[in-house]
């Protein structure tokens, strides 16, 4: 059985260049009516579903299936149905989780330059290594990647991505966030609050904070967050196939990911399976932040509010 070492070392290794290709492709598809129905869960963001979610998956699943014999070792967890899943392992301690798009409505619409391809590595205690891909973003496309779990063994890259350069060349080449040096930003990202979003960003705008409602975050937020442009997010029931990237970034700055009804930091040994949506999530609502008063704030003002996603 291999390690976690050795499964973090093989995923830098092959998928940047499976990442970049699967953004391209995205990119090309993003120019066609490719927009399909099949999820109903009342969220603009949860329901736009793609042809561009369901080929990238494919892609990034039968490339994992395919670069190393590692992959197979985990549990693998994707946010559609396609690619080779079968073939990876039912149970064991780590997990490969996929997002083949994430900020599918920006895709689908043509709204926004935020959405990527990304995955990452993660046990019950969280994640351990995470990969994002930017490919809209910037002159060529942007990078997020987060290594470690701690400000002790914690790498945090983001920035422009070099298509003259191999993908793993190009992602050696960015130089790693200072922690010392990372703005410290009051806005934080707020999504899954279906009918209530404004009146839930307005609240914790209210307690000092700025609440920025998904659909006006100017960017993706793992780069945002990775930069400091943005101090964190709150959100109702996060999905885990994206969330814990937030996390790790946040763990490796000093920060932490709570639930918010508890103070309990999250981990991932608790599920519900939202069939609206057809995905995975964490339940009731979870604060994450680099800055610990921050975090209070967040969660002192989301403590009582619902742990329900959805009214009926």
């Amino acid at each position: 059985m291999a390690n976690e070492a050795e499964i973090v070392a093989a995923l830098k290794t092959h998928m940047p260049a499976v990442l970049r290709w699967a953004g391209g492709v995205a990119k090309e598809l993003r120019k066609h009516s490719i927009s399909i129905g099949g999820k109903e869960s009342g969220s603009s963001n949860t329901d736009a579903l793609t042809l561009a979610d369901l080929t990238v998956q494919q892609l990034v699943v039968d490339a994992l299936r395919d670069c190393d014999p590692v992959f197979r070792q985990c549990r693998i967890e994707a946010e559609e149905e396609t690619g080779d899943l079968h073939r990876f392992a039912k149970e064991g301690p780590l997990t490969l989780s996929l997002d083949p798009i994430d900020g599918t409505k920006q895709f689908r619409d043509r709204s926004g330059d935020g959405w990527s391809v990304m995955l990452h590595l993660r046990d019950e205690a969280g994640p351990c290594y995470s990969l994002v891909y930017i490919p809209s973003a910037g002159p060529h496309g942007r990078w997020v990647e987060v290594s470690g779990r701690t400000p002790a063994d914690g790498v945090v890259r983001a920035g422009d991505d070099d298509p003259s350069l191999p993908a793993r060349v190009a992602l050696d080449a960015i130089t790693p966030v200072d922690p010392s040096t990372r703005p410290a930003s009051k806005k934080f990202y707020m999504i899954g609050f279906i009918d209530r979003q404004p009146e839930r960003c307005a609240e914790v705008t209210a307690a000092g904070l700025e609440g920025v409602d998904a659909d006006l975050t100017p960017g993706s937020i793992y780069d945002l967050f990775a930069t400091g442009a943005f101090g964190g997010s709150l959100i109702h029931s996060p999905n885990v196939y994206d969330f814990p990237v937030s996390q790790q970034i946040a763990g490796i700055f000093g920060g932490r990911a709570v639930w918010c009804h508890s103070g309990e930091t999250v981990h991932y040994r608790e599920f519900w399976m939202d069939e609206r949506a057809s995905m995975l999530r964490l339940p009731g609502v979870v604060a994450c932040a680099v800055d610990a008063e921050d975090l209070e704030t967040l969660r002192n003002t989301a403590a009582d509010w619902p742990l329900e996603r959805y009214a009926d």
